[in-house]
């Protein structure tokens, strides 16, 4: 007796039903849009979409300005989004809203692709697939961040934690200079060494000691510190750029080896404006004045004698100024900045709350210094070219002004305004401070950009190969196994639905190889429902019934379809755990379609079965 329980029939239909409701949204489409918006320090209200409408429809009478037709073109707060019925009139577009010379200067005309899933779709959170930079087009960079750099900011740290040691125990030194790879910390004689050498093993297990000679102490920093450092560099600048560019698209921001990052900005053309927003590294530093040595700045300076506590900095005016080398607060430190104007100047200023602990370092120092001077220095990562180890590189400088100094009238905390910079200054540091400061400056060690028609194109070509083996599979199975091949075909189908509902629902990427990965699901599924039909009729010919043949072989085939399975899932997942891009894309579709196959062709092929010939008295069966 062949039956099925009756509940499994209901899983069965919620799961066919949630499959092809999370599906549905990949049948709409996105719309190629143009979205203009404004450069930095520019203005933008509702009189720009009579421009762009004008621009687009060119002048009469002028064969070189055809008109461009687009299905509407909208003003939404901070910019105007134009929409065009194909992707050709879209390039079109874009190219003459960068080239007229009453926008080029003031706007950004970028590409991008309005969704048109209905709002009721969206209210039960179905969306569509994003589509990979090969599908979608798009601008595709890979960054190397500094480690130069990140090793100079490590090897401060250690600096100032030494000085910081040394005044606490009391211990009488002459400096801290870094020599190749080490630091040479030098006391007024060898006692205070061999003293200042128990202190530093005890405090300060990120270093060890390399050489004692005399007054003097060679310290090495420990390399698992400096591998620890370089981690957080680079897992910092990468969540600092998803943050950063997670408004301008979907952005696929991995990390890549040591030291590298990959970015990639499906849907976005304008690589200037992308790279714009990456290599944003503005930042501050809040110090006090050394207002007892900066008197003799401008001496200090000519001669290089800069005392120990302090370090020497120029203000806008390229005029010398002495500050504490101790950071009261830093950009890192800094949680929210929103750009304003000052009620009494009218100059542009800054806005800042600090972390707690920044804060109360803030309010301590303040507190005790009111009516002394405190300076606000600007940083800016610049790239200039060194020789290190006989080649000459790029690499990245921090540059360093002070922008501002001031009494400290009374107390404050967290809260406070910064003022000295340009309007254009201030918007740049308060959007480099809202998305968080990139740990080290980056390069750009390769860039390109792919076209949306050649995504649509190889989403044609994409969906050509699915469809084809589709199509050719259903064929050759209702072909030769009849019935059962029509029951294959549905597992087959349902197989598919469900895992472009799943890739939906958890937002997956879905590029070009991960079309080949829907491929090769096909490929994987037809084989389970292979066994299961050749299985059945082994059965067949041993002489037992159809019906009982259907049940025998559906459990006897379900054993080896679970054992080859397991085995092609445990090399998709080590794909997924290893791999990177365009083998992740793969490794992902491979994954859910072998579990979603084995589903299908072991637990729904049975129920469409038994749906079909439970309780009926059969002589034969069409397989």
């Amino acid at each position: 007796m062949f039956d099925y329980p009756k509940w499994s029939y209901w899983i069965i239909a919620a799961i066919v039903l949630l499959s092809g409701l999370y599906a549905l949204p990949n049948v709409y489409q996105s719309i190629p849009s143009i979205q203009v918006t404004p450069v930095k320090g520019q203005i933008i209200d509702a009189g720009i979409k009579g421009t762009v409408e004008a621009v687009l429809i060119g002048k009469e009478g002028d064969a070189n300005l055809p008109k461009i037709s687009a299905t509407s073109v909208e003003f939404k707060e901070d910019r105007v989004i134009v929409q065009f019925a194909d992707v050709e009139e879209q390039l079109k577009a874009a190219d003459r809203l960068r080239q007229d010379p009453a926008l080029r200067e003031k706007f950004v005309a970028s590409l991008s692709l309005t969704p048109t899933v209905p709002k009721w779709l969206q209210a039960i959170h179905g969306k569509a697939m994003t589509l990979g930079l090969d599908l979608r087009g798009g601008v595709h960079f890979l960054l190397e961040v500094d480690e130069r750099t990140t090793l100079d900011a490590l090897d401060r740290r250690m600096v100032d934690s030494l000085y910081d040691l040394f005044r606490r125990r009391e211990l009488s030194y002459t400096g801290v200079v870094r020599n190749g790879d080490k630091l040479i910390a030098s006391f007024v004689s060898p006692e205070v060494a061999e003293k200042a050498r128990i202190e530093i093993t005890k405090a300060l297990p990120e270093l060890t000691i390399a050489e004692s000679t005399g007054p003097q102490l060679s310290l090495s920093i420990l390399p698992q510190v400096i591998t620890d450092a370089l981690d957080q560099a680079v897992n910092q600048n990468t969540t600092t750029l998803r943050d950063r560019l997670g408004t301008l698209a979907e952005p696929v921001v991995q990390r890549q080896g040591r030291s590298r990052i990959v970015v990639q900005l499906p849907g976005v053309q304008d690589t200037a404006l992308a790279k714009s927003i990456i290599g944003a590294t503005a930042s501050l530093e809040y110090r006090a004045v050394d207002e007892t040595n900066n008197i003799r700045a401008a001496e200090i300076q000519r001669t290089g004698n800069v005392p120990p506590e302090s370090a020497l900095f120029k203000t806008k005016e390229e005029l010398p100024i002495l500050l504490k080398k101790a950071v009261i607060a830093a950009g890192g430190e800094l949680t929210s900045a929103s750009v304003g104007f000052d009620t009494q100047s009218g100059q542009p200023q800054v806005s800042v709350t600090l972390t707690a602990a920044a804060g109360e370092r803030m309010l301590d120092f303040t507190t005790k210094n009111v009516g002394k001077l405190m300076a606000v220095v600007y940083i800016e990562n610049k790239p200039v070219r060194r020789i290190i180890d006989g080649k000459e590189v790029e690499t990245f400088e921090a540059q360093r002004r002070v922008i501002s100094t001031a009494n400290v009238r009374e107390p404050f905390g967290r809260n406070f305004q910064t003022t000295g910079l340009s309007l254009e200054e201030a918007k740049e540091l308060s959007n480099s401070l809202k998305s968080g400061s990139l740990a080290a400056p980056m390069k750009f060690a390769r860039e390109g950009v792919i076209s949306p028609s050649l995504g649509k194109a190889n989403i044609l070509a994409g969906l050509f190969a699915v469809s084809a083996s589709f199509v050719f599979v259903l064929l050759f199975f209702a072909i030769y196994y009849k019935t059962f091949g029509l029951i294959t075909g549905v597992a087959l189908l349902v197989n598919m639905l469900m895992v472009v509902a799943i890739m939906s629902l958890l937002g997956s990427t879905l590029t070009l190889p991960g079309l080949a990965g829907l491929a090769l699901t096909i490929g994987m599924s037809v084989d389970a429902n292979v066994l299961i039909n050749e299985r059945i009729r082994e059965e067949l010919r041993r002489g037992m019934s159809p019906l009982h043949a259907i049940d025998i072989g559906y459990d006897k085939a379900s054993g080896t379809i679970w054992d080859a399975n397991v085995t092609a899932l445990l090399g998709g997942l080590a794909l997924l755990a290893f791999g990177s891009g365009p083998i992740q894309g793969f490794a992902i579709t491979l994954c859910l379609g072998i579990v979603t196959s084995v589903y299908t062709a072991v637990s729904l092929s049975k129920g469409v079965a038994a749906f079909i010939y439970s309780g009926r008295k059969l002589t034969k069966l069409a397989i």
